[in-house]
Formats: structure tokens, C-alpha cells, sequence
């Protein structure tokens, strides 16, 4: 039987996002593999991190493709972004920590054309009058990732409503923390 090298990946990157710290024998048992066979395709756990984060590209760039981030105004533009990224939200927060690991190369590339679509939809937002402008567009990507990292975490823990979430980061993202006086 051919191993599921696609399967393997999203069960390894659910029990990762969930407890970092998982052993390659957990991740064999989680993926319902033996460690032997999960040894022959990933050499060791760096190899497993390096093609995880591939996948977790992957998916991301694929989440910022349905967005259609350069469709419509900047600000729903954004809020589908955070729709879309919802399913691959636990384990960027996982690739986040450990891609500081990793130096150079296609990863960091991957990582930097990301990016650069994300930062551009901010650019875009300023240019347009929606987003601040006190705020660099790299800054805002960054607190963008934060906010999605810490958002799956917080929904792990319980901390925070599945439904709640979109909604709670689009809006913190776009309206800050400063309550409105506004009636």
C-alpha cells in the first residue's frame, strides 16, 4: 500500500499545531504509521518540518488564491483572507516558531512571496484610505499572521469561539483597540 504522503502531512501538522513537541512516534501513531515507515519518507524530524512547511505554503497560498485579495476594496478583501485561512491558521502558527530554524533557500522563498501578496493587499488598503498609514504594510502582515497563530491556539484551548473568530480578528486587525466614542 502507498503511503498518503498528503494524509500523513495533515495528521502530523494537526497533532504539531496542537503539542509542538510531539515525538516522531507519536506523529507515526497519530498518522497511523509505523515510525520505520514514517522514518523512510521523512529522514528525521527536520525533514518532516521542512516538508510540512512546504504543505503549509502550500495551503496558505491556496487560502490567499480563494481570497481573491485583488478583488473588491481592500477591507473585504482582508476578511476573506481570514475566512479562507482558517483551516491552515493552527499549523502556520506552528511553521511560524519553527521556520526560524531553517536559513535560505526555496522555503524562505515560499515564505517571502507570501509575503509580498499579503503586504501589497495592505499597501493597497492604504492607498485606497482604509487602513492606517502610521503602520507599515510589512508590520500589519506580521500582526496578521500573530492574530491568525494566536486566534487557533485560543480556539484549541477553548479560549474562544470557532464562530467568533473570524469576525474577532478582522475586526481587531482593521479597527485597532480603541473603543469607538461614536453612538
Amino acid at each position: 500500500m502507498a503511503l498518503d504522503r498528503e494524509r500523513v502531512l495533515r495528521e502530523a501538522a494537526a497533532l504539531l499545531s496542537r503539542r509542538a513537541t510531539a515525538s516522531m512516534d507519536e506523529i507515526a501513531r497519530t498518522a497511523g504509521i509505523s515510525r520505520a515507515t514514517l522514518h523512510r519518507h521523512f529522514a528525521g524530524r527536520d525533514a518532516l518540518i521542512r516538508a510540512l512547511e512546504q504543505h503549509g505554503i502550500a495551503r496558505f497560498g491556496q487560502a490567499m488564491d480563494a481570497a481573491r485579495l485583488d478583488e473588491g476594496d481592500a477591507p473585504d478583501a482582508l476578511r476573506r483572507l481570514i475566512e479562507e485561512s482558517g483551516p491552515v491558521a493552527a499549523v502556520l502558527a506552528f511553521l511560524f516558531t519553527e521556520n526560524q530554524l531553517f536559513e535560505g533557500g526555496e522555503i524562505n522563498a515560499g515564505w517571502s512571496e507570501l509575503d509580498a501578496r499579503i503586504t501589497a493587499l495592505f499597501r493597497r488598503g492604504q492607498e485606497e484610505g482604509h487602513f492606517r498609514i502610521d503602520l507599515s504594510p510589512a508590520w500589519l502582515t506580521e500582526a496578521l499572521y500573530g492574530l491568525l497563530g494566536a486566534g487557533a491556539w485560543a480556539v484549541h484551548e477553548g479560549r474562544v469561539a470557532r464562530n467568533d473568530l473570524n469576525h474577532s480578528i478582522a475586526e481587531l486587525l482593521l479597527g485597532g483597540v480603541r473603543r469607538s466614542m461614536e453612538k
